[in-house]
C-alpha cells in the first residue's frame, strides 16, 4: 500500500516538474523556433528516426540547424566544423545545444 502512494507520489511530482520546466522554457522555444524560421526557408523541427536502446526505431526531434534537405546527396553523416550547410543560427543553436531542447518533451 505504501508502495502504490509512493508511486502516485512519484508521478504527480514528475507531472509538476515537467509542466513547470515547459512553462518556464516555452518563451525560449518560441524565440529559437521565430530564429530558425526568419533564418531560412523549411521547417523548425527536423525530425529523423533513428535507431535506440535494443534496436528499437525512434524519432529525434530537434531544432533545424542546417538547410533544408542538407543530406539529400550524402545522407546522414557527422557534420564537420565547418559545414556549409549549418545556417547561422544553427552554428549558435549547436554550439549552445540548444537545437537538443525538442527532444526534452519526447523523452
Amino acid at each position: 500500500m505504501i508502495e502504490h502512494w509512493r508511486m502516485v507520489v512519484k508521478r504527480l511530482l514528475d507531472v509538476f516538474l515537467a509542466t513547470l520546466t515547459l512553462l518556464v522554457l516555452l518563451p525560449v522555444f518560441a524565440v529559437i523556433a521565430v530564429l530558425v524560421k526568419l533564418s531560412s526557408k523549411g521547417p523548425v523541427i527536423y525530425r529523423q528516426e533513428r535507431v535506440g536502446l535494443n534496436g528499437k526505431p525512434f524519432i529525434l526531434l530537434k531544432f533545424r540547424t542546417m538547410v533544408v534537405d542538407a543530406e539529400e546527396v550524402t545522407g546522414p553523416v557527422m557534420s564537420p566544423a565547418d559545414d556549409k550547410r549549418v545556417t547561422p543560427v544553427g552554428r549558435v543553436l549547436r554550439r549552445c545545444r540548444l537545437d537538443e531542447l525538442p527532444q526534452l518533451g519526447d523523452s
